[in-house]
């Protein structure tokens, strides 16, 4: 009966878990939380009674996202 003696070359090597600083991640979160609630306003409150921007414009941009995420909007 033959008997395989692995080499150290080749060893099936894992890979290191990559590991990412709380200090690299957190103005990216930050930044995409504050996306997030400009893109709410915008869709659930502007051209209502906290209106920033004058027209339309912006509820008809809008209009199907309010309707899809549950905001009324007439």
């Amino acid at each position: 009966m033959a008997q395989s003696v692995v080499s150290p070359q080749t060893a099936v090597s894992r890979p290191a878990p990559l590991r990412i600083p709380v200090r690299d991640i957190v103005p990216w979160a930050v930044f995409a939380a504050v996306l997030g609630l400009v893109l709410i306003y915008f869709v659930g409150a502007e051209q209502g009674a906290t209106s920033l921007i004058s027209g339309t414009w912006v509820h008809e941009f809008t209009h199907d996202g309010r309707h899809l995420l549950g905001f009324p909007c007439h």
